[in-house]
């Protein structure tokens, strides 16, 4: 945005808001609510049980990479299906090689088989994907099985969260329960320690380098949904809530920026500034690992961290996956150097406990729209 277009933005920008009280009303927002609402949508359910179609509402919750969404579920019967991917929602400037698509679909796995049980069936799965860019990847048995006790809400409420984290180190407790959810996956390095340093200048320099490669944030501008027009119609991508843009800096942006800003040099020193200040915040980084880079590895990986993340609001802990690092050359070949030869890291975390914790923002796709025949 040159100088000239940018002021004309902020006048008018400041003329509306001078002259309107409902604008500023307007930057309170339930966005998601508003779209999500499971009970708005339970009756259209069209030839899929409204067992299945809450089943596959609450999987869907899972997180993905710039909220790109890259499930489908194939119903090949009543009781079996397969979960696949999408290769229309992939992102192969910064994920390549699929490895956090199929990392997100392990984590769509995981809210499935939890949902399935409170409402009393057993899942079985099966990987079926020989490589990370196979379409059909895990596949599905589906039987009756006694309900499970196990809150919903859990996954409703999950979010990722990026500021605002308080310094002090994790409970030691608090670590030894997510090591557990992860079958002990996982590494903690408490924030002031020399290798958690490293960490905090690993994402910065990454994301430094990410913002200077013109494809990759040419792909970040197409999930990007600024206008509530767009968000409203595709229910995917990074609105300015999940990018954590509030209040009436959110309510400018909606209405006064748009894809071509997103590419643009200021929008890129905001990004790398903000960076900057979220490494020093919280209480340093969890590293989840795998045992190795098969597809049945990083499933499993996604379906740890989804169990982790599952319990991380209750703890009052932010999780912000700080993903540059693992997917930059640069980024890889540094924490390979800095880590023993057998540890794979698959998720790098920075975390944090919180004094609040915010209410979930990011959009889903309706049911019906992942769901194939």
């Amino acid at each position: 945005m040159n100088r000239r277009c940018f002021l004309k933005k902020s006048v008018a920008a400041t003329s509306v808001i001078m002259s309107s009280g409902f604008m500023l009303a307007s930057c309170r927002r339930a966005l998601r609510t508003d779209l999500m609402g499971i009970d708005n949508r339970s009756a259209k359910t069209g030839k899929l049980a409204p067992d299945f179609y809450k089943i596959l509402y609450y999987a869907s919750l899972a997180p993905s990479g710039h909220n790109s969404q890259p499930w489908f579920v194939k119903m090949t019967s009543a009781t079996e299906w397969i979960v696949g991917s999408d290769s229309n929602r992939w992102l192969p400037e910064v994920d390549g090689s699929n490895r956090e698509a199929m990392l997100s679909i392990g984590a769509f796995v995981e809210n499935l088989v939890q949902a399935a049980s409170v409402f009393g069936y057993r899942v079985k799965t099966t990987v079926i994907a020989q490589n990370p860019f196979d379409p059909n990847v895990v596949k599905l048995n589906i039987s009756k099985s006694k309900p499970l006790d196990i809150s919903l809400q859990k996954i409703v409420a999950r979010r990722t969260v990026k500021n605002n984290m308080l310094s002090k180190e994790l409970k030691t407790s608090d670590v030894n329960d997510f090591s557990k959810s992860v079958d002990s996956h996982l590494v903690y390095f408490p924030g002031g320690t020399d290798h958690a340093g490293l960490m905090d200048k690993e994402a910065v320099a990454n994301y430094v380098i990410q913002s200077n490669n013109k494809k990759a944030m040419k792909e970040l501008a197409y999930w990007v949904r600024l206008k509530d027009v767009d968000a409203k119609k595709y229910r995917d991508g990074l609105t300015t809530d999940g990018m954590e843009i509030t209040g009436m800096a959110g309510w400018y942006v909606r209405h006064f920026m748009d894809k071509k800003d997103v590419m643009s040099k200021a929008f890129c020193d905001k990004g790398i500034k903000k960076t900057k200040a979220q490494v020093k915040e919280g209480a340093g980084w969890l590293v989840i690992t795998s045992d190795g880079n098969t597809v049945t590895d990083l499933i499993e990986t996604g379906r740890r961290f989804q169990r982790m993340a599952l319990s991380a609001r209750e703890k009052m802990i932010a999780i912000h996956p700080m993903t540059q690092t693992l997917e930059e050359k640069y980024g890889q070949k540094n924490i390979k150097k800095n880590h023993h030869p057998g540890m794979i890291p698959q998720f790098m975390l920075r975390v944090g406990y919180l004094n609040k914790y915010p209410d979930p923002v990011s959009l889903r796709r309706p049911v019906e729209w992942f769901v194939r025949s």
